[in-house]
């Protein structure tokens, strides 16, 4: 999929530069495509060199979180509601364990653990499928839910925006909550309506009912805030939240007698590999949608679509955004490609970086995930699985452009 879409982004870009230049007359556009691939490809390398220091902060500090079993903590939390939730699971099953510590992992922004584990999950489930080449009700819940878990702290997002020279990094924080929680909460009705859950028994509801509590508070004390101050709010919440997890892993892990130090520096040797390892990826997509822009094919997209909702009455503003969470689905590279370059192109305060941030961080890649967990099983036949996926992804997408306007316009 990715090699596709990396080759169709050349492909319109060089068509668009044939027509603009035979028959508008505008030869100049090949000179600016190749501009903004060089200074695109420098821009690549700006930003990767420049996540080497909070790439060791965090690499550092979720391995304290890995070391200190922390990650199993909350995974017991989640067990009880996805032994509800998946019945055809057994108590007790191996898989039970995978699918919590996915999806706590995933709550945490730790990536490279969520998904070795979502395989070792998805394996562990197809052990208990009658149909192997066909996905069964569980493996389609937890691939959804995996596609859209409530991220409680996107570090990567604060990173990236900090490096961009956001005022307040971390002003996204309540807005990308939000959308993710809205993602989350359409991903699983829409199973449940499917696979007929029951979604009414007392531990379910439990569940539901201290996270809508959560979410309420969190509603009332938004509300009391005057709209000027929206970002500020956001900001003040996220670095007492950062802040206050920070401290508090530091300190259960100097009472569990780890070597905090030392194990930290281990996981902040890698924050350098890292960082230098993007700028592959970083430079292959930045450059393509450089050229897309430089050619006018991005424009073009962004102001039909600007069109269409104009004669609707509905504000055109976040337009721009659109093609990272139109992007998200298919790449989380090609997404945050398209992010990165909304804060080159806009400014990473404006409404549009700040709406893609949101996006980026509300949901995962749908079909990325579908053939990474499916096909590491040799599920052929997803039944349902993408439809509800895509629609927590368009539930990630509205609310985010609806946040950005509540907090940042």
């Amino acid at each position: 999929m990715l090699n596709k879409l990396w080759f169709s982004f050349f492909a319109l870009a060089f068509i668009a530069c044939l027509y603009q230049s035979l028959w508008l007359g505008h030869s100049s556009v090949f000179n600016d495509v190749v501009n903004a691939l060089f200074s695109m490809a420098k821009t690549s390398v700006d930003i990767a060199l420049g996540l080497i220091g909070v790439m060791c902060l965090w690499l550092g500090l979720f391995r304290i979180v890995e070391h200190a079993g922390l990650v199993q903590k909350l995974s017991l939390l989640l067990g009880p509601l996805f032994k509800r939730l998946m019945p055809d699971v057994p108590q007790g099953h191996p898989a039970h364990s995978a699918i919590t510590m996915n999806l706590a992992a995933n709550m945490l922004g730790l990536d490279n653990a969520a998904t070795p584990l979502g395989i070792k999950a998805m394996q562990s489930l197809q052990t208990l499928n009658p149909t192997p080449n066909t996905a069964s009700n569980a493996q389609i819940l937890f691939l959804v839910l995996n596609t859209s878990s409530v991220t409680l702290l996107p570090v990567t997002i604060f990173m990236y925006r900090a490096q961009a020279g956001a005022a307040s990094p971390t002003d996204v924080f309540l807005p990308i909550l939000i959308a993710t929680s809205c993602s989350t909460l359409v991903g699983l009705l829409a199973v449940a309506w499917f696979q007929k859950i029951r979604l009414l028994e007392p531990v379910v509801l439990a569940y539901f009912g201290g996270f809508t509590a959560l979410m309420a508070t969190l509603f009332t004390a938004i509300a009391s805030v005057p709209a000027a101050e929206l970002s500020r709010y956001s900001s003040l919440t996220a670095n007492v939240i950062l802040l206050s997890f920070i401290v508090g892993v530091i300190s259960y892990a100097h009472w569990r007698k780890l070597h905090v130090y030392e194990v930290f520096i281990d996981g902040a040797k890698e924050g350098f590999n890292t960082a230098v390892n993007l700028i592959p990826y970083l430079v292959a997509m930045l450059v393509a949608i450089a050229a897309l822009r430089a050619s006018g094919v991005l424009t073009l997209f962004t102001d039909a679509i600007a069109f269409m909702l104009g004669h609707l009455g509905l504000p055109t503003d976040f337009v721009a955004s659109l093609p990272t969470g139109l992007m998200k689905p298919f790449s989380g590279s090609g997404s945050r490609a398209l992010m990165l370059e909304s804060f080159t192109s806009y400014g990473a305060d404006s409404l549009v970086a700040r709406i893609s941030a949101t996006m980026q961080g509300s949901t995962e890649t749908t079909f990325y995930v579908l053939a990474v967990y499916f096909g590491s099983v040799g599920i052929r036949f997803g039944r349902h699985a993408v439809i509800c996926g895509l629609l927590a992804d368009a539930a990630g997408i509205i609310a985010a452009v609806i946040c950005g306007y509540w907090f940042f316009a």
